[in-house]
């Protein structure tokens, strides 16, 4: 039996994500959840969809990094690895853990070139979801994603106040 998670990147839906993220330019996106309460894989997940929509959209690699538990010992080579991506012109999603539990997710979200707010409906705290963006830096956010349990979403695009500083 196929495992039809592999196929997401053909779901309108995600397709029009990727194409919405597009609205600015960056090499290097931040996926950021909004705050605790969804799997742990949660952004990993998007990311790697995300990475296989957009290279059947760009026709070449979209790397994944996964800094969902990156230890601070190793954040210098994270962020070198993430410099080299993006100068060979490759782009690259950044999966981060939430903020409220990583003292990392914020320094290296704050280091792409943007960043995506991942949310998962009924799952995470509201006050936890503004600390996020609000640590971050609303102007750094190009929309989210909001999520539901049974892993379909709704992308919305960031409020143009928001969009604003970049």
């Amino acid at each position: 039996m196929r495992d039809t998670r592999l196929d997401l990147w053909r779901d309108p839906d995600w397709q029009r994500l990727w194409l919405a993220l597009q609205s600015r330019p960056w090499r290097s996106l931040a996926i950021v959840p909004a705050a605790e309460g969804a799997p742990k894989d949660f952004t990993l997940r998007i990311a790697v969809t995300l990475s296989r929509t957009g290279m059947v959209h760009l026709g070449r690699p979209v790397q994944v990094a996964d800094a969902t538990n990156v230890p601070l010992a190793y954040l210098t080579q994270l962020m070198d690895e993430i410099a080299r991506c993006t100068k060979e012109g490759d782009p690259i999603l950044v999966a981060l853990a939430p903020a409220a539990g990583s003292p990392l997710t914020v320094s290296i979200a704050q280091a792409t070139d943007a960043a995506l707010l991942g949310v998962m409906l009924e799952r995470m705290s509201s006050s936890q979801m503004k600390r996020t963006v609000a640590q971050i830096g609303a102007s750094r956010f190009l929309g989210s994603a909001i999520f539901r349990a049974d892993g379909k979403f709704e992308a919305e695009r960031a409020p143009k106040s928001a969009r604003r500083g970049h």
